[in-house]
């Protein structure tokens, strides 16, 4: 056999643990693993000194195409989730307009994501007030997944997304557990933050820790028990993202011990910083839920060391840098991450506090590809798609304005040293990204359609 492409002498992650193997690829699949691979190949790599991993999947992203692509389009989007190590991605129902709420929607989004993808993606189909009789449309056409929101972000722009109501929920999570779906759930309470934003406003609270304090522990908490109970009565398997306190996390673990089918994503940004540094960077990192106060977030360290929260992801929620002007309160609230999941995380989690490189693995590729049923990625494995990564854990850089690929150059990352590096991307067996030469070649992403 000819081989497309070996990689050698790297430190190869498999599924329990780290080994010095060679990894050798024919036809976009990875079709050897071993001590030493002495075929022929087109290309070789050479991985001296590298862990050599899956690549990140990331099931949380907004790209904002069609309808807001000043903000975030495809082609930009796939580049900075290639320059940071993820091989492939879900693209949320919402920015874009019209939101992905429909079939028609979803098709509009199809199309405009066709060659402008460096990586694979899939789409999720949104629940919002008035479409669950189009649910079963979006299954069908092959979305991965449904996302709605329990917060509150209304919106009086024609086909922009909504948040559910109590009616809606349960009527939508009765229906997707009809179709075996998993729905995805931005949990806050929606009334308490809005009042307590306005409030703050008014007495000219601004402050880091104040936006914490106007989004409360507990109303994530509340909103979290709500959609296990809507879940437990209704059947529905349940996922809920960007959980960013201790306190949530411990009630999905009581659900789960109690039966239900349930898993939590947390974010790169709920641990890289605190509230109390939230006014050095201003609002390039203000979100929903907030960044947590350093007490709460050491609490979240420990959940995630201890394997409590099942994987991690960006929620890259980008928008133009007039957006994110103004106080905590008037600007967007979304953190520009694609491009900083993997090295960023390795650095934190992997370096600094001594997490084994393979739970680092299954947190940013193998819990997600098996949740969300996408089987022939997550690991490095024969049979399996050759989506590698690797990534230098001796060199160091600081994050710049000039070297990240989104459409608005602008991140909450910005002037951040990270002492971990991704030096190259592989899609199926082809280089996407190299440290040396950026991003490789043409857009080669495919859809991934549920199976």
């Amino acid at each position: 056999m000819t081989f497309d492409l070996v990689i050698k002498g790297g430190n190869v992650v498999l599924r329990d643990g780290v080994y010095k193997v060679d990894i050798g690829i024919k036809d976009e699949k990875i079709s050897c693993i071993a001590e030493t691979i002495t075929e022929d190949a087109k290309e070789v790599i050479d991985a001296t000194g590298q862990y050599v991993m899956p690549g990140m999947i990331d099931t949380h992203v907004h790209i904002s195409e069609p309808g807001r692509a000043e903000w975030e389009g495809f082609e930009t989007g796939s580049k900075s989730l290639a320059a940071g190590g993820t091989t492939s991605y879900v693209e949320m129902p919402l920015n874009a307009l019209p939101a992905t709420t429909n079939k028609k929607a979803l098709e509009l989004k199809l199309e405009a994501a066709v060659n402008q993808n460096y990586v694979d993606y899939g789409f999720y189909g949104g629940l919002v007030p008035g479409n669950v009789d189009k649910l079963k449309e979006m299954a069908d056409a092959g979305v991965l997944a449904f996302k709605c929101f329990l917060s509150d972000i209304t919106s009086d722009i024609p086909d922009d997304f909504t948040n559910v109501d109590d009616f809606t929920l349960y009527k939508g999570m009765q229906k997707l557990a009809e179709l075996d779906q998993i729905l995805c759930i931005h949990a806050e309470n929606s009334a308490v933050p809005s009042g307590l934003a306005k409030e703050f406003a008014r007495e000219g609270k601004n402050s880091g820790v104040e936006y914490a304090e106007s989004r409360p522990i507990f109303t994530e908490v509340e909103a979290v028990q709500r959609a296990i109970l809507f879940a437990k009565e209704t059947g529905c398997k349940l996922h809920l993202v960007h959980i960013s306190t201790s306190e949530a996390i411990q009630e999905i673990l009581k659900a789960k011990r109690e039966g239900v089918d349930v898993t939590v994503e947390s974010c790169p940004h709920y641990f890289a910083f605190t509230a109390e540094e939230v006014d050095e960077v201003g609002p390039k990192a203000k979100c929903q839920p907030p960044i947590r106060k350093a007490k709460d977030q050491a609490r979240l360290w420990d959940e995630l060391l201890n394997g409590n929260i099942d994987w991690l992801t960006s929620d890259h929620s980008p928008c133009t840098e007039e957006l994110k002007q103004g106080t905590l309160w008037e600007a967007w609230g979304g953190i520009s991450g694609a491009q900083n999941n993997v090295d960023l995380m390795f650095d934190l989690a992997v370096k600094q506090r001594g997490l084994p490189v393979h739970k680092f693995v299954e947190l940013i590729a193998t819990h997600p590809s098996e949740r969300f049923n996408i089987p022939q990625k997550g690991e490095i494995a024969v049979s399996k798609d050759a989506d590698i990564i690797l990534v230098d854990p001796n060199q160091s850089y600081t994050v710049k304005r000039e070297d990240l690929y989104y459409k608005n150059k602008h991140s909450a990352y910005e002037g951040r040293k990270i002492d971990c590096r991704v030096t190259k991307t592989i899609v199926r067996g082809h280089v996407v990204f190299d440290l040396k030469e950026g991003i490789v070649g043409q857009p080669i992403g495919k859809l991934i359609s549920a199976q």
